[in-house]
């Protein structure tokens, strides 16, 4: 699996902020350290959210707004401290002693842009991620009651981007190299 893919998955709110010294209560509930708080507003389980400064999200986010990290550098830290095993992990070495050997062979700005475009893809992977999270928040939490009841500009976004949102990730996640440049050019239309 790849970095956010296991972290997410080993990894809960409630968990990383145990470890990293937020005192959690019984019921979840925890004082924030995004802002000041003396009394418990923080709720904490595979997510996390505040009710006073309405900070939100996964560990990750947790650890990146805790530490001042970047998404990946925070879900590193998560791996590490942790123990995840995670795809880059395992083939780390070997690419390690490959790189060496190739970085004489090739091409230094080939190398350059390459590792640029595997940044940006791996950036536009949690992006599109956290916003299909976001989606079926808004989903559930805006979703009208009843039949007359006006529908929520939220819940509207959701319904009308999801499935391309699902697009767009099977296009990144699970596409080859082709995929990937018609998800660029599909990202630049838009």
């Amino acid at each position: 699996m790849k970095l956010f893919e296991s972290v997410r998955m080993g990894v809960t709110a409630r968990e990383a902020a145990e470890r990293y010294g937020i005192k959690v209560k019984r019921n979840g509930m925890a004082c924030c350290p995004f802002h000041e708080d003396r009394h418990p507003s923080m709720k904490l389980d595979k997510r996390f959210h505040c009710f006073g400064c309405q900070a939100d999200g996964d560990a990750i986010d947790l650890v990146g707004r805790l530490y001042g990290l970047e998404p990946v550098d925070a879900a590193r830290k998560l791996a590490a401290d942790f123990g995840i095993l995670y795809e880059e992990n395992r083939k780390q070495k070997s690419k390690r002693k490959a790189n060496s050997a190739a970085e004489n062979s090739q091409d230094r700005r080939t190398a350059k842009v390459e590792k640029q475009m595997k940044r940006w893809l791996r950036h536009a992977e949690d992006v599109l991620l956290r916003y299909r999270e976001w989606l079926r928040f808004w989903e559930q939490f805006h979703c009208p009651e009843t039949m007359e009841e006006e529908w929520h500009p939220l819940f509207c976004e959701a319904l009308n981007k999801k499935s391309w949102i699902d697009y767009l990730l099977d296009e990144l996640m699970l596409g080859d190299d082709t995929d990937r440049l018609d998800f660029s050019a599909a990202i630049g239309r838009r």
